[in-house]
């Protein structure tokens, strides 16, 4: 078989093999877009309060703690791709149960179960694409994840925008069911990773798969290094708790943890969920919030293209220090303008401030801590565990991500957006200082060096 890496016309195999693996992040990204404009017609139809609210919206990420808790365990023993084709299939029933829910009961329950597949898929895209993707390249291929996410965020933005004069919170769900066929029949002829069929000692089966992805003086080189780090933990001969309890993992479950809790903490959820209920609190109509979050979606993407086509070459903690500068920033100007101007009538100053700050934001995050952070979480751990450590950094990210969600409602109605803002400027500021004193740069380096780093400097 030869090399497919150099293939002119239309697409080649690797291209495709990254396009239906990324293709699990577009539905992470609907199935998180989706409730920001149907919430409003959903509240209408089932007199929510603003804790049924937060808890309609946030349902799913208690279900996506759970998927990424056991997708974790359940990739290392059958498969990175395995775990892809259930979230699909998760993802393309609870499309239709929310969108037949009678009751907020009922939807709350779907939208749980949803979650299930929000959270195998934010665990497993990532790991999947850095699995397969080549040194060189490995940070905008893993990019693509967030690309998809905010893609799919986009889609909903304007799916929610076409369906909301006629108030079809109905469809805005059930449109989720046709990008879940495609994932499941895209990943049903995809490969396993290399490195998951090297630990399964399924060595042709792995050259067979870097085949598809590399040229052929790269792939004896790589599969050596990949079966040298597994022969050393097969030496160690270490469980998984006893290998998480190792001095040399804790500086990578330090970032790992960190990195996970600082992109949710940062408050990106509340401007993903809550954006048009925000600009509807500053004067914005409902028609023209649910517009204004498409242009937000629009920046969310275009910017996040820009961080694939830097991410290799100025490198990732450069990124996630400019995306926390201008993140606090923003959120810091959002949270003084409510504060000092007066209250708005219409569409006046602070309504126009506060669509440009959300801009603004959204804009430092899809530039840094939106694709930087998948990267690293599927770059930092190594391959014995990398499934299960990360799936322990996503349940703790989906966790932060909840507790930020379901309070939001409450704490919006009880201490007022300037307040709030600014305590999440301030959280900006601490992922700063996280990131300048903790944070190592992995760019240029494989898999298999970065593990090896993490041993070398323990024994320092």
């Amino acid at each position: 078989m030869s090399s497919t890496t150099t293939s002119t016309g239309g697409f080649s195999t690797s291209k495709l093999l990254y396009f239906f693996g990324a293709l699990g992040g577009l539905l992470f990204g609907y199935d998180t877009g989706k409730i920001a404009g149907a919430i409003i017609f959903v509240d209408q139809e089932f007199g929510l309060t603003a804790f049924t609210q937060g808890l309609v919206v946030s349902s799913l990420l208690i279900g996506a703690a759970v998927g990424a808790a056991t997708g974790g365990r359940l990739s290392d023993r059958y498969g990175r791709r395995t775990v892809i084709v259930l979230a699909a299939i998760i993802f393309a029933g609870t499309a239709i149960g929310e969108a037949l829910s009678p009751n907020a009961v009922t939807l709350i329950f779907m939208r749980l179960i949803g979650g299930l597949a929000v959270g195998a898929a934010s665990l497993m895209v990532p790991l999947y694409l850095a699995e397969m993707a080549p040194t060189r390249i490995r940070g905008a291929i893993s990019s693509l994840n967030q690309l998809m996410i905010v893609t799919g965020i986009l889609a909903a933005f304007i799916v929610n925008s076409a369906l909301a004069e006629a108030e079809a919170w109905r469809w805005m769900f059930a449109a989720a069911f046709f990008p879940s066929v495609l994932l499941l029949v895209g990943m049903i002829f995809l490969p396993e990773t290399p490195r998951w069929l090297v630990k399964q000692h399924r060595e042709e089966d792995a050259r067979g798969v870097l085949r598809r992805t590399r040229d052929e003086s790269e792939i004896e080189g790589e599969l050596e290094d990949i079966k040298r780090i597994d022969r050393l933990e097969a030496r160690e001969g270490l469980g998984v708790g006893e290998l998480l309890r190792t001095s040399w993992l804790r500086p990578a479950l330090i970032v790992g943890i960190g990195l996970a809790i600082f992109q949710q903490m940062i408050g990106i959820n509340t401007v993903i969920y809550y954006a048009p209920t925000t600009l509807i609190n500053v004067g914005f109509g409902d028609a023209a919030a649910i517009l204004a979050n498409v242009g937000i979606g629009v920046i969310n993407v275009t910017f996040t293209i820009v961080a694939i086509l830097l991410i290799d070459r100025i490198g990732r903690k450069p990124l996630l220090l400019v995306g926390s500068v201008g993140m606090s920033a923003s959120l810091a100007i959002l949270g003084l303008t409510s504060l000092l101007l007066p209250e708005p009538e219409g569409i006046g100053p602070v309504g126009i401030i506060t669509l440009v700050c959300l801009a603004a934001f959204i804009m430092s995050f899809a530039i840094s801590w939106g694709p930087v952070v998948w990267v690293m979480l599927a770059e930092i751990f190594p391959l014995e565990v990398r499934g299960t450590v990360m799936g322990v950094a996503t349940v703790l990210l989906w966790l932060a991500n909840f507790l930020v969600s379901v309070s939001f409602p409450v704490l919006l109605e009880t201490l007022g957006i300037g307040p709030l803002f600014l305590g999440f400027a301030a959280i900006c500021v601490a992922s700063f200082f996280f990131v300048y004193a903790v944070v190592a740069e992995t760019k240029g380096r494989s898999l298999e060096q970065i593990e090896e780093d993490l041993r070398e400097k323990a024994m320092v």
